[in-house]
């Protein structure tokens, strides 16, 4: 034997026959006290009988000093004549000696940690690897229980356990952790291998185990997972600032301990894209976050506009387009860390601990929005080239989800603009009906849509109430609804019936959708309600394409949905529409309203229809007031479309306000009808506006009886001005001309346009209707 090792012979009765030199010198015992005894007396610890087998690892042998030594020593059977074994040849190494074997010598240099544990987890062997790991030699870690040589926490247990769970079972196991190690700076990520270790006769003599470094797979895994998370998590809106929000929660505290989003201040507003200065530049601060409450690494105020200046690392991101990294000891890095703190709330330093930062641009569709920086504190790692690669994908999906929240606004503020500049601004004056109204725009992702509403004056002091849906949202919605209102606005001042005129309306929307205009209708379809209230009459007609039907609120309370007929969609076409006409007592309120009221993918119609009628039914000092009350009862917190409210209550016209005759097709009666005007403006007090209406009545009489068809009628209304009617049964339509020189006739229509304000005329079911209107006030 060599005299670096140690050797000595044991009989199958655990008695030492032989020692060598190189076993005196380790346990300090000469071969006459040695041979003879029992091996087990030499030994530190307690072994088994007849467990010499065993020896095979490492053993503690009691030196002749009284001291304990660590041996790594392996065992030999020697046989006998009969073949069973006689004897063991123990040869010994003191740790710390070099292994000479090849598989010793791979074991040692592995790259991975590797280790040997007893049954027991005593440890019986490392590598060269382990011992790095664990920050000692192995002479310390030698025959000594796992657990006692590592702090208590939550992986050295699950360590523990799994290896204890090999011993029981006699299966191997693979453990995954991340933690830190007695060597090492900073956690890191372990995927262990661990198994069995059986002897010749198969009998568990021990553990191993190798445990390799997954850090990097493991960093990647993560990067991984958050952009996984990041596409689910950022975007759940079209709201920009909230966009920026998400983004931060992903980045913190995962992948950073602060971070922040600064965009372009065109970004925010509603203007175009602005040249990109070669020196500093401006941002405004949209969303930051940070681990610490408080957030006290922002040195700038959410809201607020900072000047980033050339050489910082947000301004180099924003300009080469690309990630910049920049760690604690690089001149640019102190400089804008000094410049932060300059600009720090007095008191708080903008940057203590932070040794790495990272500023990646937000860029889509090949547009720079903004930046978003992320620095590290308390995480031990300064940034990479990996975690770049990663940011770089993080801050692309999120600008994409940016710019979706900067065009959303950007095109719902067009809508809204759109809408507005066609919805009417101030209801016109008329005595029919007393007016007030709501358009709430929907917040939905879906954009502006097209509802709109409308008060239309009609002749004969009676009124137009209407109240539309384009079917689709955004700007083709709220321009399709800007032709249709003014289609309305035109086809009313022709005085057409409401059945006539959304048959009419609906050619308009079939054409629209399919000719050269299509692309601008939003989606093929639109609905409409349309009524006419006659303050003379008292009567109520209308007719609705598609549409909910209006409510009606009696001056006792009750409240009911007037039964329609209900016609298809506007854009159906070839479908017929129905009018429906009822008499309404004065003070009796008219809702008519849009579909966004009642309708929602949550709720019941009919119930939501029902809580209208309730709502309606509540006293209220106003209409104003009444409008609120019906909106925080029927309609829900977050609307999924538009909604246009419109409330009328109706009015009424007395006798002593009008006046009708009828008038024999004779001339010869022209001047006994002319005379009874005259009388009845002087009961009015109206003396002043007699001139003018003599000269009317004249000429519109006379035409009557000239070219029209009987019965003939004249009808004065006292209104907000003077209204004179002729009905005839005709259903010929008078035409204003200019007359030639030696024409005879002709002059009488022209006369009656440029003495009045105006004039026109309607179809009825039995002829027609020429009217004109006098302003009451002097004109002199």
């Amino acid at each position: 034997m060599e005299d670096a090792s140690a050797a000595a012979v044991i009989d199958a009765r655990g008695f030492v026959t032989g020692w060598s030199e190189g076993a005196r010198r380790l346990t300090g015992y000469p071969a006459e006290e040695a041979v003879g005894r029992a091996a087990r007396e030499l030994l530190a610890e307690e072994v088994p009988p007849a467990a010499v087998s065993t020896l095979s690892g490492v053993v503690r042998v009691q030196h002749r000093d009284g001291s304990a030594v660590t041996l790594r020593v392996r065992a030999c059977a020697v046989a006998g004549a009969a073949g069973a074994p006689d004897g063991y040849v123990v040869t010994a190494l003191p740790p710390g000696e070099p292994e000479t074997s090849l598989a010793g010598q791979a074991f040692q240099q592995a790259s991975m940690s590797m280790s040997v544990f007893d049954i027991r987890q005593h440890y019986l062997r490392l590598n060269e690897e382990a011992c790095r790991v664990m920050g000692v030699s192995e002479e310390v870690l030698l025959g000594r229980h796992f657990p006692d040589t590592v702090e208590e926490a939550e992986h050295s247990r699950g360590f523990n356990w799994h290896l204890r769970q090999v011993v029981e079972t006699g299966r191997p196991c693979r453990y995954e952790s991340y933690t830190g190690a007695p060597a090492l700076n900073r956690e890191h990520a372990w995927t262990t291998e661990m198994w069995p270790v059986h002897d010749p006769s198969g009998e568990l003599i021990g553990t191993a185990l190798a445990a390799f470094d997954s850090t990097e797979q493991y960093w990647a895994r993560q990067r991984l997972a958050l952009l996984n998370e990041a596409a689910a998590a950022i975007g759940t809106t079209l709201d920009l600032v909230r966009t920026a929000e998400e983004l931060i929660d992903i980045v913190v505290p995962r992948f950073g301990d602060f971070a922040s989003v600064d965009l372009l201040d065109w970004v925010l507003g509603a203007g175009e894209q602005e040249a990109m200065p070669d020196t500093e530049i401006a941002l405004r601060r949209v969303a930051h976050g940070s681990v610490t409450e408080g957030t006290p690494e922002a040195a700038v105020h959410l809201g607020e506009m900072d000047v980033y200046p050339a050489y910082s690392a947000p301004a180099r991101a924003i300009r080469e387009g690309r990630v910049i990294l920049s760690q604690a000891g690089e001149p640019s890095f102190m400089r804008w860390v000094a410049d932060r703190n300059a600009h720090a709330p007095q008191g708080r330093a903008y940057r203590r601990g932070v040794h790495s930062m990272m500023a990646v641009p937000l860029r889509a569709r090949g547009t720079t929005l903004g930046v978003a920086v992320a620095i590290r504190i308390a995480q031990p790692d300064d940034y990479g080239d990996d975690d770049a690669v990663f940011a770089e994908e993080l801050a692309s999906r999120a600008a994409v989800c940016i710019d979706n929240a900067r065009r959303f606004a950007r095109e719902r503020t067009t809508a809204l603009a759109l809408q507005h500049s066609l919805l009417p601004r101030g209801l016109p004056g008329q005595a029919a009906v007393e007016v007030a109204h709501r358009y709430l725009p929907t917040g939905s992702a879906a954009g502006i849509g097209g509802d709109w509403f409308d008060v239309i004056p009609l002749s004969g002091s009676r009124v137009a109430l209407v109240v539309g849906d384009v079917v689709g949202h955004g700007i083709p919605s709220s321009a399709t609804m800007g032709r249709l209102c003014m289609a309305v606005r035109t086809l009313a001042d022709v005085d057409l019936p409401p059945d006539e005129l959304l048959t009419h309306l609906d050619d308009l929307v079939t054409h629209l959708a399919t000719g050269d205009g299509a692309d601008e209708v939003a989606e093929l379809g639109a609905t409409c309600l349309y009524a006419v209230y006659d303050p003379v009459s008292r009567r109520l007609t209308t007719a609705a394409a598609g549409h909910p039907p209006p409510a009606l609120v009696l001056p006792g309370g009750t409240t009911r949905l007037i039964p329609l007929t209900a016609g298809p969609p506007l854009g159906v076409g070839g479908l017929p529409f129905e009018a429906t006409e009822l008499e309404v007592p004065e003070g009796s309120v008219v809702a008519l309203y849009t579909d966004g009221l009642v309708e929602d993918r949550d709720r019941d119609v009919d119930h939501a229809t029902d809580e209208l009628c309730r709502a309606l039914a509540v006293p209220a000092d106003s209409l104003d007031a009444l409008c609120d009350t019906v909106l925080k009862a029927v309609l829900p917190e977050e609307p999924s479309d538009d909604v246009a409210l419109l409330l009328a209550r109706t009015r009424a016209l007395g006798a002593d306000q009008v006046a009708t005759w009828d008038v024999l097709p004779d001339p010869a009666h022209v001047a006994a009808t002319r005379q009874a005007a005259t009388e009845q403006l002087s009961a009015w007090g109206l003396d002043e506006a007699a001139f003018v209406t003599e000269l009317v009545v004249s000429e519109l009489v006379t035409n009557a009886i000239r070219y029209g068809a009987p019965p003939i009628q004249l009808r004065l209304i006292r209104d907000r001005t003077l209204i004179c009617e002729v009905a005839d049964g005709s259903s010929t339509s008078p035409h204003l001309r200019r007359a030639h020189a030696f024409d005879e006739g002709g002059r009488g229509l022209l006369l009656v346009a440029q003495l009045t304000q105006r004039w026109g005329s309607r179809q009825t079911p039995r002829g027609k209707t020429i009217w004109c209107e006098q302003s009451l006030t002097p004109l002199f």
